[in-house]
């Protein structure tokens, strides 16, 4: 198999600011085309994050070293997706975002090769909840005119960890009075911050808070969960199938990412785990085009919670497929592998 690697540049409609940094002047991901001996092409995105110690140079540069992994594969190793991914990981461990593009590339020539989509491979049923729309921090009449903007989806999720978040909140249930609202700290509190925001949150009627503190306060976590009314998900602390085992009993539910946790089949182990140990499932996004979203919506049959809108707050997205719609709703492709084709 071959190999080929492109930057992409997107850019959002808004400012996308989060509590922990401000919005970057465009968001490079990386593609990746996966091609056999009979000129079928499995594609996937990297969308790379700083916070995760990757960018779209680091990601160029680990796809140099996995490339060997896939120029040495078998025509048949295209359905042996699970020794491919450990063979990946063998040769550069992390580079999470690098690793989920070929996994999700090696899912999309395989379902390509059976004719089918990757959620029909894995048996699943084109039957998904709603997907929540973002609203990212900005000044109040900006974020009014997001929240004016975003009317037609049911379910909305801020970003928090200003001194407005109260007024924030009270106009977005003016705008938006029958909207479900969850909210997103992204690391921003302390235990003692976030047990004084979340009655103000509860009053607004908040659904639940999202990474409210710091990636390695598990003890926080699981102080601020036993006397939270909201529940608690677990973003930035959770990455990996290990750190779902560290996250029992601390938190109610937790974030699936698959540019954090590095693969399809990972996210897969994730929810089995989460599921046994009785935690709910959300399946998030980075800024990511259509491609990096199609790979999640492979998943999204699994899920309690989704918000894949990364592609819907774009300006330019460079392909089209499976998304969400503008009322929220899941789009699944019925095309074979992830279904989605350039512009």
């Amino acid at each position: 198999m071959q190999l080929d690697v492109d930057i992409l540049e997107l850019h959002t409609r808004h400012a996308f600011n989060i509590a922990r940094e401000k919005a970057p002047p465009a968001w490079r991901t990386v593609r990746v085309r996966v091609r056999d001996g009979e000129g079928r092409e499995g594609w996937g995105e990297a969308a790379a994050s700083a916070y995760y110690g990757e960018t779209a140079e680091t990601v160029t540069a680990a796809l140099d070293r996995y490339r060997a992994v896939i120029e040495e594969a078998e025509a048949d190793d295209a359905f042996r997706l699970h020794a491919m991914e450990e063979r990946l990981e063998s040769r550069l461990h992390r580079n999470a975002s690098a690793r989920s593009a070929l996994s999700a590339a090696l899912h999309d020539l395989a379902g390509k090769r059976l004719g089918v989509p990757v959620w029909r491979m894995w048996g699943l049923d084109p039957v998904a909840p709603p997907s929540s729309f973002t609203i990212g921090i900005d000044e109040i009449g900006a974020m009014r005119e997001k929240v004016q903007e975003a009317r037609g989806y049911p379910i909305l999720k801020l970003k928090v960890g200003t001194e407005r978040d109260g007024e924030i909140l009270a106009m977005i249930r003016k705008e938006h009075p029958d909207a479900v609202i969850r909210v997103d700290a992204n690391t921003a509190w302390t235990v003692k911050e976030a047990l004084a925001a979340i009655p103000m949150l509860a009053d607004h009627g908040v659904e639940f808070v999202e990474q409210p503190l710091a990636p390695d306060d598990l003890d926080g976590l699981a102080e601020l969960t036993a006397r939270s009314p909201l529940p608690i998900v677990a973003d930035e602390s959770c990455e990996t199938l290990s750190d779902v085992a560290k996250l029992v009993g601390r938190v109610d539910g937790i974030n699936i990412k698959l540019a954090k946790c590095g693969s399809l089949r990972e996210a897969l182990r994730m929810v089995a785990c989460a599921r046994a140990h009785g935690m709910s499932v959300m399946l998030g996004c980075m800024i990511e085009s259509t491609l990096g979203i199609a790979a999640a919506i492979q998943l999204s049959p699994l899920i309690d919670y989704l918000d894949l809108d990364g592609a819907a707050l774009l300006a330019n997205d460079p392909f089209s497929g499976p998304g969400i719609g503008p009322d929220g709703a899941i789009r699944f492709n019925e095309a074979p592998g992830l279904g989605v084709e350039d512009g």
